[in-house]
Order: structure tokens, then C-alpha cells, then sequence
């Protein structure tokens, strides 16, 4: 038998023994009303069905941040007001979200994060966050929408959530 083969063997048993996450925390996303959000304007899509897919990213995403918390943390984050880059236009027929250094994106949340026992750790209201040269910046990975929002989100999780649990 090759050696390929015997490592490939070996993964197969030794994997599923292993846990599957050493960090599993859980994040909860509270929305309020999108119409009440600075902008949020969808360009060529219904705006209840943007605003869902809005909604789904940006869970996604913050769930995918929590999973670097220690098992049973929670991180409570509730979105106040939400300023997406890029301002929507006319351009002939169509709306479109055209992304200038001036109509940068803008986060408005309140946030709490909970050990296992339900202790707050960390907890803030009326956090802004903002990102006025986020054009500047190198763009890491594949495109994908909502990227300055969530790289803001990173950022904010980077700075002040991992911090807090040492």
C-alpha cells in the first residue's frame, strides 16, 4: 500500500474522533424595521426580498465570527441603523448601487456577549461603525456581496469581541 493511501486511511479513522469545533459559540441578530435604516435601497430587486437576503448575509456572517467564541458564548447583536456602501442611481432603465469613496458603509449596532453561566462580558450601545476609506484598502478574497459591511463587521470583532474574553 502506498503512502498516500495509509495517511488517507489513517485521516478516515483518527477524524471523527476528533471534536468538530473547539470553539462553537452562537451568535443572535436582532433587525429592526428596514424601512427605518438609512439605506438599504435595493437597485434591480423587490426591496422584501433584498432586504431577506440582507438579513440572511449578515447572520451568516456574524454566526461564521461566533464560531471563534469558546463553547456556549453568545454574542447578542442588534442592528440599529444600517448605511450600505454605494449610493443607488438611475443609470437609463435601470437603479444601480454605484460604489464611490463618499457613500461609504456605516454600522449602527448594540451588542453583549455572554459566557457559558449567562455573565455579560462585554456589552455596548450605540456602537458606530464606519469605514470612510474602505475603497483604499486592499480586497481580500472572492467578490461577494455586502464585502465592505462584513469586512467592517470583522474588523469590529477583531478589535473588540476577542479581546474581551481574555
Amino acid at each position: 500500500m502506498n503512502s498516500v493511501k495509509k495517511i488517507a486511511m489513517a485521516m478516515c479513522i483518527a477524524l471523527p474522533a476528533l471534536p468538530a469545533f473547539a470553539h462553537a459559540g452562537e451568535s443572535i441578530v436582532k433587525w429592526h424595521d428596514f424601512n427605518d435604516y438609512r439605506d438599504v435601497r435595493p437597485s434591480n430587486q423587490a426591496k422584501g426580498s433584498y432586504h431577506k437576503n440582507i438579513a440572511a448575509s449578515f447572520e451568516k456572517h456574524m454566526a461564521k465570527l461566533a464560531e471563534q467564541l469558546p463553547t456556549d458564548y453568545k454574542l447578542n447583536v442588534e442592528f440599529i441603523d444600517l448605511d450600505l456602501a454605494g449610493d443607488v442611481r438611475y443609470g437609463g432603465m435601470d437603479e444601480i448601487r454605484v460604489v464611490k469613496p463618499i457613500y461609504f458603509p456605516r454600522i449602527k449596532i448594540d451588542y453583549s456577549l455572554t459566557d457559558k453561566d449567562g455573565t455579560v462580558l462585554s456589552k455596548d450601545s450605540d456602537v458606530e461603525l464606519k469605514d470612510m476609506g474602505f475603497m483604499n484598502k486592499i480586497k481580500m478574497g472572492r467578490d461577494e456581496s455586502f464585502y465592505y459591511e462584513k469586512r467592517l463587521l470583522t474588523e469590529w470583532f477583531g478589535e473588540q469581541i476577542l479581546p474581551s474574553l481574555d
